[in-house]
């Protein structure tokens, strides 16, 4: 039997990326399609062509993402962006970065091998032109799933025309449930240049699970802009409820977490099964924003610090370990001084493990950006400054209150004789880390212990190993 043709090498070519968790898929598709088209991947420093996914979210990220544009265009590399930023700003971008020798939007995945050729053998390459991406599928749900075969939504591209290449070898695995948002938060720029809310279907999801368990991966994080919107447009609310158990039961998985929750959608069935299905984790990463009903509403979101401390209670009478985070946004046009102290009353009664707190900047196109109200900036300044300060000191205080506690941890990484790792209430990268003492002998990344909390380190945790509870 003939061995498959190799295509023929093209190049070398190394991808950074920015942002979030579901930027790591989008790269390890865009790994994927450039592979199969003869595409060496290499460090930056050894590549031909360096790729940089970018972030667009808010305007710290997009000053990161131009910085490492930069940065990769002084080593004398070829540079080319992709990703939100690209995706949002296209040829203007292209105008006013005239280092990056291509600027490339979610339709340029599928053919990046060819593009990446063209800007290797200095043929012209013509930047993205940006739309807003929320028409480019039909406004019903129900007829999206079709309609996403034929415009470019990146992640969700799993089969043999573009099989995931990881880019390292990390126990975790992130995996897209869906892409795009139908929400309207009034601060969100996200719909706009990532689409209306695509769900991927059950078998996919499920097949590319498999496939990350056979390379190594442990923990499953399941990411979108709002996973608890899954089926939806498959004609099936309850469809996560249905899928989390099957991915749960994947030979090689051990944990299953959900991220990106919103509150006002998590139903109490699915509440359920995330709080009480074997190898679910009991983890509620609720995106709150804040608390004060006037704000919220202004934002367009829903809800109060009642019926906020509510849903976390049903999670904890399910569930008392259960970790919960969420992110606020502080400074919103018309904030009030009694808004700021309602926020301060639902972080000091909600025992989050851990709150990222953001001051709200205008994101061009969105409604707020046309608000009045509007808050000077050292107000907006001081203000994160306070509750910051806030959360630290809760968080501490949750984690202390986590001692004495037994709690499994997934190692991460050896270093310096020390073992790191993360408990079930700790998301890869954002909610902290653990700590190993005790009985270290023959553990590695990708082991999974039992150990006993003994110390703190504001929301990092210090834990003694049980010993032979490695698995």
């Amino acid at each position: 039997m003939s061995s498959p043709v190799q295509p023929a090498p093209a190049g070398s070519v190394a991808i950074v990326t920015l942002g979030c968790a579901r930027n790591e898929v989008d790269s390890e598709e865009l790994a994927g399609t450039l592979t199969a088209g003869g595409w060496q991947l290499a460090p930056s420093e050894a590549a031909d062509v360096v790729v940089v996914n970018t972030c667009g979210f808010i305007d710290s990220a997009k000053k990161d993402s131009i910085d490492t544009v930069l940065a990769a265009a002084d080593t004398g590399k070829k540079v080319v962006a992709v990703g939100c930023l690209a995706e949002r700003y296209g040829e203007q971008l292209a105008a006013a970065l005239t280092e990056a020798d291509a600027v490339l939007g979610f339709d340029s995945y599928s053919s990046i091998d060819d593009r990446l050729a063209d800007v290797l053998a200095g043929r012209p390459v013509v930047p993205h032109v940006p739309t807003d991406r929320r028409t480019l599928l039909p406004i019903s749900p129900a007829h999206r799933p079709a309609a996403a075969a034929e415009v470019a939504v990146p992640g969700h591209r799993w089969g043999p025309r573009a099989p995931r290449v990881r880019l390292d070898d990390s126990p975790v695995g992130y995996l897209k449930l869906a892409s795009g948002c139908d929400r309207r938060c009034t601060f969100c720029a996200i719909p706009s240049f990532r689409g209306a809310f695509v769900s991927r279907p059950a078998a996919e999801i499920v097949a590319e699970a498999q496939w990350l368990a056979e390379h190594g991966v442990r923990e499953l994080v399941l990411v979108s802009e709002n996973s608890t919107s899954y089926g939806k447009d498959l004609g099936d609310l309850r469809a996560l409820e249905a899928l989390l158990p099957e991915l749960a039961g994947i030979s090689g998985i051990d944990w299953v977490r959900v991220s990106y929750l919103q509150p006002a959608e998590l139903r109490p069935s699915l509440l359920r099964v995330i709080a009480g299905t074997p190898g679910v984790l009991p983890y509620f990463d609720l995106s709150f924003q804040h608390a004060a009903p006037g704000v919220l509403r202004r934002m367009k979101r829903f809800g109060s610090t009642e019926s906020f401390l509510g849903l976390l209670d049903e999670a904890r009478a399910l569930a008392p370990a259960a970790g919960a985070r969420s992110n606020v946004i502080v400074g919103f046009p018309g904030e009030t001084e009694d808004d700021v102290a309602e926020l301060e009353r639902f972080l000091t009664l909600a025992r989050l493990d851990v709150v990222g707190v953001f001051g709200y900047s205008d994101e061009e196109g969105t409604e707020a950006e046309r608000f009045d109200g509007k808050l000077a900036a050292d107000v907006i300044a001081a203000r994160v400054a306070r509750i910051s300060a806030l959360a630290d000191e809760l968080m501490s205080q949750r984690a202390e209150d986590r001692l004495g506690e037994t709690v499994e941890v997934l190692i991460e990484s050896a270093a310096d004789g020390e073992l790191t790792g993360r408990a079930a209430h700790q998301a890869p990268e954002t909610d902290g880390s653990v700590r190993l003492t005790g009985a270290l002998a023959g553990l590695r990344p990708g082991v999974l212990v039992r150990a006993v909390v003994t110390g703190t380190d504001g929301a990092d945790l210090i834990a003694d190993v049980v010993a032979g509870s490695a698995r």
